[in-house]
């Protein structure tokens, strides 16, 4: 049974059963110090029920949670994303709830995360997913892969059309496949994160003032998300440096090397003086340490090098050399961006969890703003009120909408380049490693937007 798992209980009480007290075959232990003091078991089933029961009583009146369903890889190659995920939506949601909470007609509502591993893989994450419809789960949160993220998109709205009086919202923080908010766009999902034409579109904006870069290497993961990454690659350089050569093209299992020093060999053979790059989690971690115990010196344009331990990975050779794109940075300009990482870090403190992602608190806040405005956890309405939702703290920091069209966030984009902390414009170093990222490039909202094929149906 899914450690995630719950039934309904009494009145709308959610009772949650949880592996930590049952063995392999699904048998539920007894506490010792029950069996000693109540040795009859008929004794102690009445005991529980009627716990139960009385406590599904006193609280039915009681505003219920609001459940959040994460399914995400906490286990396999990369969970060290799914963990750092966790922790994000665990801020977000801790300080949510310490502002109140959502405020119903019936009351204030806490959000609860429930987490559900899916080991990063479709399969896994549909089984979940079924897990989390058992639940009644309202939301289910997801990114660390497009194709899971797609599977997710593909089961939701046939759930949605099977079960109307129980639907879902599909809420993505990280998976940028362009085509879940173009031709496989969905009126139960919303995206928050960048996709990787936004993406694309920002690094290649850089490239086209680094007249020094004439060959690029294109290095990616091999499915959907990769081969994306690098058809847009090539489209937009052909737009905006028709003079650079594409020297390589290549594609390598996801989450399967370990040692990627014959790719750094295929790339320094190939005269490349840049790599562009959409890998995550360890496979662009064992990447770039791969690039830097090897002594390769091209420039690596990524959209993940500042996360997950690749500044320390990359050490001294990324200084100057590696740039990254995403919604934020430690070294933002702005007391709104100070005032979130220190947030932030005093949640945690430890080097390795320094890895905040500020989609994730826009997420969540949205999400509040949304069924606040809706007056309900409606999927219908929630997903009608989050359309055309403004994120705005009250201050110049992060402005941000969601867009109905597609239901694509748009918001702003920083280009940001690895320094020593201590450098000019980075104060904050990545996890501890005495690196951080200064920006090269803020794109506003407005100028990260592009065109949408999506071709919405609504319910």
């Amino acid at each position: 049974m899914s450690r995630a798992l719950f039934r309904r209980g009494c009145r709308g009480t959610v009772l949650r059963l949880d592996t930590h007290s049952a063995n392999a075959s699904g048998t539920r232990f007894i506490p010792s110090w029950i069996s000693r003091r109540v040795p009859d078991l008929a004794a102690i089933v009445v005991l529980t029920l009627g716990t139960a029961l009385s406590v599904g009583v006193a609280h039915a009146d009681a505003p219920q949670p609001i459940h959040l369903a994460l399914l995400e890889g906490m286990s396999g190659p990369f969970a060290n994303g799914g963990a750092a995920i966790e922790r994000n939506l665990r801020y977000a949601i801790d300080a949510l709830n310490a502002r109140g909470g959502v405020k119903l007609p019936d009351g204030s509502h806490p959000f609860v995360l429930d987490v559900l591993d899916t080991q990063g893989v479709a399969d896994q994450a549909l089984a979940q997913l079924r897990a989390a419809e058992d639940s009644h789960a309202r939301f289910v949160l997801q990114g660390n892969s497009s194709a899971v993220a797609a599977a997710l998109e593909s089961a939701i709205d046939k759930h949605n059309a099977r079960e109307p009086d129980d639907r879902l919202l599909f809420l993505n923080y990280s998976a940028v496949d362009p085509a879940l908010t173009n031709e496989n766009c969905s009126f139960w999902h919303f995206r928050f994160d960048a996709h990787a034409g936004m993406r694309m579109n920002a690094l290649t904006d850089v490239i086209e003032g680094e007249k020094t870069v004439k060959k690029i290497y294109l290095i990616d993961q091999d499915y959907s998300f990769g081969h994306e990454v690098s058809t847009l690659a090539r489209s937009m350089l052909t737009k905006k440096r028709p003079d650079i050569t594409i020297v390589g093209d290549e594609f390598h299992p996801v989450g399967k090397v370990t040692d990627f020093t014959p790719y750094i060999s295929k790339i320094r053979d190939s005269g490349a003086d840049a790599v562009i790059t959409g890998n995550y989690g360890n496979d662009l971690t064992l990447l770039v340490k791969a690039a830097h115990d090897g002594g390769l010196k091209t420039r690596f344009y990524t959209f993940y090098a500042n996360s997950l331990g690749a500044a320390a990975a990359i050490g001294d050779a990324g200084v100057g050399r590696v740039q990254a794109v995403a919604e934020w940075h430690q070294n933002v300009d702005g007391a709104g961006s100070e005032a979130f990482y220190t947030g932030y870090r005093a949640r945690w403190p430890k080097p390795a969890d320094d890895w905040p992602v500020l989609r994730v608190t826009v997420m969540v806040d949205m999400l509040g703003q949304a069924i606040e405005k809706a007056g309900s956890t409606d999927a219908v309405a929630v997903a009608k009120a989050l359309e055309n939702l403004r994120f705005d703290p009250g201050t110049d920091f992060h402005p941000s909408w969601m867009r109905p069209d597609d239901h694509q966030l748009i918001q702003p984009l920083y280009v940001m380049e690895m320094a020593h902390q201590g450098a000019p414009g980075v104060a904050h170093d990545a996890e501890g490693s005495g690196y951080g990222f200064k920006t090269v490039k803020a794109l506003p909202a407005d100028k990260t937007a592009l065109p949408t094929t999506c071709k919405m149906e609504r319910p």
